[in-house]
């Protein structure tokens, strides 16, 4: 059992976390949804497209200007609030790796703190237990955060995933975080390069056989679009072909820009390993 802030999910659900950019800087949206309105706008049509979970996120994680703690705040507590007293039943999240932020979201009604840069800050962790909040535990390969690897090499990337992942995890439930309530992420691109994630991708089963719930974030993330030569805004279809993949190899959460694609995509294959029946079989009945 999955246990999400104020939700639980069998272990066999498949599970669609929307990203909510409240950014000016996006590398995917450039910003469209950085206006507190627009992205009120967002959340409730990734909803009715299906998302189980919101991840929202006021820095982007590439490099670009500067966003103090009090920016962050100020983009990321209010919002929170707002989808929590419109969606009271809403899995919310987070994506921020500094313990203020985390902090603050949690007071405003988080259920996840999304820990995209691997435990940079020690104590988001503990904020986590204090609040009763889900975590995950990301590979970023130790780099620093907004920061893009360079000539980075791993004698076997998933050794590394492994060990740093699950020894966050571990840490996260030593200081209190329910262990029904980590989950595990191997970073696509972060601290990686093309061949690396490639690599994590067709391992992944071996991050599931560790016990512990895995979270993807492929979307249209470079190493699809180094893979197939697409840029940015045509990467929909490997984004979808990677997701099929993790999902038949045990991932259970995924972070996703195209929510409807990415739900009808999951059903699929869930109905295809048998945890979904079909929504109708009418055909050679009549």
């Amino acid at each position: 059992m999955l246990k999400l802030g104020r939700r639980e999910f069998d272990d066999t659900a498949l599970l669609v976390m929307a990203i909510i950019n409240r950014t000016p800087d996006s590398f995917y949206d450039k910003g469209a949804t950085f206006a507190f309105d627009v992205a009120m706008r967002r959340v409730r049509d990734v909803v009715a497209d299906g998302a189980d979970i919101v991840d929202i996120g006021g820095v982007k994680a590439a490099p670009g200007v500067v966003v103090t703690v009090e920016e962050e705040l100020d983009r990321i507590a209010s919002f929170v609030l707002a989808v929590r007293d419109e969606f009271p039943d809403l899995v919310i999240s987070v994506d921020t790796w500094r313990h203020e932020i985390g902090e603050a979201a949690c007071q405003a009604g988080a259920d996840i703190l999304n820990d995209a840069w691997g435990g940079w800050d020690p104590e988001l962790a503990g904020v986590a237990a204090r609040h009763k909040a889900a975590l995950v535990c990301t590979h970023a390969g130790g780099v620093e955060p907004r920061t893009r690897p360079h000539r980075i090499g791993y004698a076997d990337v998933m050794a590394d995933v492994l060990a740093r992942t699950v020894g966050e995890a571990e840490r996260a439930a030593t200081l209190g975080v329910d262990r029904r309530s980590i989950l595990i992420d191997p970073g696509h691109d972060f601290g990686k390069n093309t061949r690396h994630s490639l690599d994590v991708t067709r391992r992944l089963s071996v991050m599931v056989a560790t016990g512990w719930p895995v979270l993807v974030s492929l979307s249209n993330k470079d190493f699809i679009g180094e893979t197939l030569n697409r840029p940015v805004g045509e990467r929909l279809i490997g984004t979808l072909a990677a997701t099929s993949v993790s999902a038949w190899l045990g991932a259970r959460v995924f972070r996703a820009h195209n929510v409807a694609e990415t739900r009808q995509t999951l059903d699929l294959v869930a109905t295809i390993m048998g945890s979904r029946p079909p929504a109708r079989t009418v055909r050679g009945l009549a």
